[in-house]
This record gives structure tokens, C-alpha cells and sequence, in this order.
């Protein structure tokens, strides 16, 4: 005895499911465009990179100075520096 297939033959529903995700993806990609947002974060670290430039330079005229023999420290800031620093504030 032989049984024929009842329904549609050779469709294989998942495939023709995968086919149309494929279409609406390829016109979904044709209608957006691309987009750039710079976060604050981004932003944030730019003027970070700015003040390392200027702090550069800062180091690089005391170094000149220490060299030179013509830089004097401040006996009060180092005092403030070493109680800050022991004190955690």
C-alpha cells in the first residue's frame, strides 16, 4: 500500500520563514543610515586629555627649573601635602 504525502510537498515552512527574515532585514537595512553619538563619558575624557597636556607642560618647566637649580619648593605646601595625605582628605 502506498501513502502519499497529505499537504504541500517539498515546502519546508522554516526555510520559507528564513527567506522572508532575509528580505525584511536586506529592506530594513536599505531605509536606516548610520549614526555617530559621542557619549558625555567620551566628551569627559577629551578635556581630561587636554588638562594631561597643560600638566605636561607644568612638569616640564619644573623639571627645567630643578636642572637650573632655580626651583624652591614651598616648605608650607609640602606640610599641607604630607597632612593631607596622612589625614585622608
Amino acid at each position: 500500500m502506498k501513502i502519499n504525502n497529505i499537504g504541500p510537498s517539498s515546502v519546508n515552512p522554516y526555510k520559507k520563514h528564513l527567506n522572508n527574515n532575509v528580505n525584511e532585514s536586506l529592506t530594513s537595512n536599505q531605509k536606516k543610515s548610520d549614526k555617530i553619538e559621542i557619549s558625555t563619558k567620551a566628551k569627559e575624557m577629551q578635556e581630561a586629555s587636554k588638562l594631561s597636556k597643560e600638566r605636561q607642560a607644568k612638569v616640564e618647566d619644573l623639571k627645567i627649573q630643578v636642572q637650573n637649580g632655580t626651583y624652591t619648593p614651598s616648605s608650607k605646601a609640602i606640610a599641607k601635602g604630607l597632612k593631607n595625605f596622612y589625614h585622608n582628605q
